[in-house]
């Protein structure tokens, strides 16, 4: 599969042109760049629909991370080229192996529960090769699970749905899950930062715009197989967010969106805010009743967007639903994040001490 019948390109490792690139042909050749870890299952969907692009010149490299499934069995009965890490070190290692390994001029990434639509690698060649300032191009989710139909998994498409859209989003991050950089651009720049965990993906929105523009674009989809149990959501919610707050650099918004942000903060002080009633006399203590509550409603109205989208999308029942787990992914969130400063702090104030000692402040 993907092997494209036309000559070989021959990548140029040095510096593109500053704010823009140029396609050195009319039908650049796309390697289509996949970390995988097990799941074989949903990688099989991830090929297929590779596989059905309209755009035909594409090549196909998987990175197999060190998986005990059958992943590069897999890859290869599709026709994929296959390349295995030497240990197990996530995605992020397993996308830059992956460039090291691609011969296109555009690198497209692509995470191995994620099925393209069809257009999507012809929408990302056709939008770089009208906008050369554009230095690396983002997609978005559908609002469907690609397997999993759990009442989770719906909630979780369509609230990554409604966050990735450009249209809706305070900032503009890329997700390196679905995401299509020009070759030349990727090897000014350099490679994902293997030193980072939840924040990869917002380190190289920041480095790419220094020279660059980044989009993101719903004309290049896909859907993802989301988690099926609102226990898997919340896990990976909590060890994200505190992650990422100890990854956090000046500069970047938390939570990807500033008003998302103080919604946690908010049903962070509802929780304590439910105690206001018993330490408060009885007259204040009625009117501390009421502040948990309007904490939770201010919190939701900041965030309003999302509880109307998937009203209107799937109606008042499962709004419901999503309302319930939203708030629940919301205060794990930022449950998560509070970890992460506390342990960010606490970290700072042990290193000082050794600084000094070592003679370095």
């Amino acid at each position: 599969m993907g092997q494209a019948a036309v000559p070989s390109v021959n990548r140029t490792r040095g510096l593109a042109r500053p704010m823009e690139h140029i396609m050195s042909r009319e039908h650049p050749l796309v390697s289509v760049i996949i970390p995988s870890y097990n799941r074989s299952d949903v990688l099989r969907l991830c090929l297929a629909a590779v596989e059905e692009q309209t755009y035909p010149y594409i090549e196909v490299i998987v990175v197999d991370d060190c998986g005990t499934e059958d992943v590069a069995q897999v890859a290869a009965a599709k026709g994929a080229k296959v390349v295995r890490t030497k240990v197990n070190g996530g995605p992020t290692p397993a996308r830059n192996l992956g460039a090291e390994h691609a011969t296109g001029e555009i690198l497209f990434f692509l995470d191995a529960d994620i099925a393209l639509d069809p257009d999507a690698v012809e929408n990302a060649v056709r939008v770089l090769d009208a906008h050369p300032r554009i230095g690396a191009l983002g997609g978005i989710l559908r609002p469907e699970s690609l397997v999993s139909q759990s009442l989770a998994s719906q909630y979780r498409a369509l609230q990554m749905h409604r966050w990735w859209m450009p249209a809706h989003r305070p900032t503009l991050e890329l997700h390196a899950a679905v995401l299509a950089v020009p070759a030349k651009v990727f090897a000014e720049v350099g490679p994902f930062d293997p030193r980072l965990r939840e924040t990869v993906s917002s380190d190289y929105r920041v480095r790419v715009t220094r020279s660059y523009q980044v989009k993101l674009s719903d004309a290049i989809r896909g859907r993802k197989d989301h988690d099926a149990t609102v226990r898997t959501i919340l896990r990976k919610v909590f060890r994200r967010a505190r992650m990422s707050a100890l990854d956090w650099r000046k500069g970047e918004t938390p939570g990807d969106s500033v008003p998302r942000a103080i919604g946690g903060v908010l049903l962070l002080a509802a929780v304590p805010a439910l105690a206001l009633p018993l330490v408060l006399p009885a007259a204040a203590g009625r009117a501390g009743a009421l502040v948990s509550p309007a904490l939770v409603a201010a919190a939701m109205a900041l965030d309003a967007g999302t509880y109307r989208f998937a009203c209107t999308q799937r109606g008042l029942a499962f709004g419901l639903y999503f309302s319930g787990v939203h708030l629940a992914v919301t205060f794990t969130g930022a449950l998560g994040g509070a970890v992460g400063v506390l342990e960010g702090f606490a970290l700072t104030r042990l290193e000082k001490p050794a600084r000094i000692l070592a003679g370095q402040d």
